[in-house]
């Protein structure tokens, strides 16, 4: 009996069972369109936050070193212009100032600095910007030289000193140049021995040997002359004149002298106590003597002499000293008289000399031989400035910085020099890239930037130059609506060139923390003024008013009646 209830039970559960199964499969049509309708329409929305925003431009590039430079030489290595031969090319690598660059025909190529490039050849006498730019890096290498802008002694020989040091020698005069400074030199002393020959046979001529002595003592004289009035000029007075002003000027005190004696008598007598009555015991008065007349006017006579006797002192004073004056410029005139008088005889000897030579063929032989000398040694200093030891043109390479790197070489050994031989750049990073002509106005050099590389490291840098500054020689070009950025990383440690980057500027951060809302919330009114949508319960949003500021990254920064972790709509869904 329990097996046949257990079995029933049994049954009954299968049969509910599969019951359910099939009921939870099969659906009315009205729940099926149920479920396929779209749900009902909600807000998309984001949390307003409170933190740093910082906007930044971003652009591609290659890590390269910076400043490539193209390197020419200037002229001829050597002191002849044959066939120029590389004999040892440049190397890549380092390049330190008055390391030798490369070698032609056997000569050197030494790297200088200075901005000033090689454009001649420096020979003795040479002067300008580029000789002073080349003493300076001569006293950087420590081989000493003057300041002056001049290629002179002291230079070549430290000149002379650099090339030893890297075992040259410098570029001496070719064998051309000796020869002929030799035949220059020849034919000075050749023309002055002629001239010495000729003047002898015309000295020995008696004509002009009276002509000679006048010359001579017309000369003598005039130094005389000259002489005299100097000597009258330093002096203001003679002895004579000394002694009689002298003489004047003591006969002057001596009147003052008097003139005070009898002024001083005359008032004290004229001050005497006058007799005024005194009173008697009994109070009758009593007169006193007064001075007498005859008494003050014997005092006033000899004032009045003594007057006079001064104004004559002075007047015999002053007319000494006029003539004193009226002397010696009359001495002075009659001396620069006697000057002038010798100046004519010199003149006078000298061109009856003159005359007198010029018209003996003998004469004419001696003024011809000078003329000789002349032009002979015209035309060796004119040669001799420039003879000595030189730097060819092409045998200094001047680069804006040194030490730098030579990235490319574009010559090799046995191959003949023609135009670039290599290409410098400097030791640091650069990063080459473009932006758009909208983004490169909000760029200005020297803003904070980043260059990260593909391994996800990032290194400080800084914004070099936008535009045609930031071209690089041999570069390639923009593309078109795009201005080219140079970047300058602040450090090379970890860096390698020819790496591809990604590079940020920074152009613009918030000192502190603010709000933040995705700029798809915010909403320009009519009025123009911004708003967005704030969600305060589901589906329910009220509009705030806000300011913005700065954008980055999708975000931008708002200040109104927010708060952080408010939510604000960007959407519908």
């Amino acid at each position: 009996m329990k097996k046949l209830l257990a079995g029933v039970v049994a049954g009954v559960v299968v049969v509910a069972g599969a019951g359910w199964a099939v009921g939870s499969r099969l659906r009315s049509p009205a729940d099926e369109a149920a479920r396929r309708a779209a749900p009902a329409a909600s807000l998309v929305t984001a949390a307003v936050e409170r933190r740093k925003l910082v906007s930044t431009v971003v652009l591609s590039g290659t890590l390269e070193y910076g400043s490539p430079l193209p390197i020419a030489l200037a002229g001829v290595v050597g002191g002849t212009a044959e066939q120029q031969r590389v004999t040892r090319a440049p190397r890549k690598g380092r390049i330190k100032e008055g390391a030798v660059l490369m070698e032609v025909n056997g000569r050197p190529v030494f790297a200088l600095r200075g901005t000033v490039p090689m454009h001649r050849t420096i020979a003795p006498g040479t002067k300008g910007d580029d000789v002073e730019q080349l003493q300076r890096a001569l006293r950087r290498l420590g081989y000493g030289a003057p300041s002056t802008g001049v290629f002179d002694g002291a230079t070549v020989a430290a000149v002379t000193r650099m090339y030893a040091k890297k075992g040259y020698e410098a570029q001496q005069p070719t064998t051309t140049d000796r020869q002929t400074y030799e035949t220059l030199r020849k034919a000075v002393r050749t023309a002055q021995e002629t001239l010495a020959t000729e003047k002898q046979a015309l000295d020995r001529g008696r004509d002009v040997l009276p002509l000679k002595v006048r010359l001579d003592n017309a000369r003598t004289d005039l130094k005389a002359a000259r002489a005299a009035l100097a000597g009258a000029e330093s002096r203001e007075l003679t002895p004579a004149d000394e002694t009689r002003l002298a003489a004047a000027e003591s006969a002057v005190r001596a009147a003052e002298e008097r003139l005070a004696e009898a002024e001083q008598a005359l008032t004290a007598a004229r001050t005497r106590p006058t007799s005024t009555p005194t009173g008697t015991p009994t109070g009758t008065p009593v007169p006193q003597p007064t001075p007498s007349e005859e008494d003050t006017s014997l005092l006033e006579l000899k004032v009045a002499n003594a007057r006079a006797d001064l104004a004559a002192a002075q007047d015999a004073l002053d007319r000494a000293r006029e003539e004193a004056r009226e002397a010696r410029d009359a001495k002075l005139e009659e001396l620069r008289k006697a000057v002038r008088t010798a100046k004519e005889a010199v003149v006078t000897a000298e061109q009856a000399l003159r005359q007198a030579r010029q018209l003996s063929p003998a004469r004419l032989k001696v003024a011809h031989a000078r003329e000789d000398v002349a032009a002979a040694k015209e035309l060796l200093a004119d040669f001799a400035r420039t003879y000595g030891v030189s730097i060819p043109p092409g045998e200094v390479v001047f680069l804006p910085k040194l030490p730098a790197r030579l990235q490319k070489v574009s010559v090799k050994a046995g191959r003949r020099v023609e135009d670039e031989v290599a290409t410098v750049t400097s030791s640091t990073f650069a990063v080459t890239g473009s932006v758009e002509a909208a983004e490169s106005e909000l760029l200005r050099p020297g803003m904070e930037a980043t260059v990260e590389v593909d391994a996800g490291r990032t290194y400080p840098a800084v914004l070099t130059a936008v535009g045609d500054k930031a071209r690089l020689p041999g570069g390639e070009e923009a593309p078109e609506g795009s201005l080219p950025v140079l970047i300058t990383p602040s450090g090379s440690k970890g860096l390698r060139a020819g790496t591809a980057v990604t590079a940020r500027v920074t152009v613009g951060a918030t000192d502190e923390p603010v709000l933040v809302v995705p700029v798809a919330a915010v909403i320009t009114s009519a009025d123009g003024k911004a708003r967005v949508r704030v969600e305060y319960a589901t589906d329910r949003t009220k509009d705030v008013e806000v300011r913005t500021g700065l954008t980055a990254d999708g975000n931008v920064e708002v200040t109104g009646a927010l708060k952080e972790g408010d939510r604000v709509v960007i959407g519908d869904a």
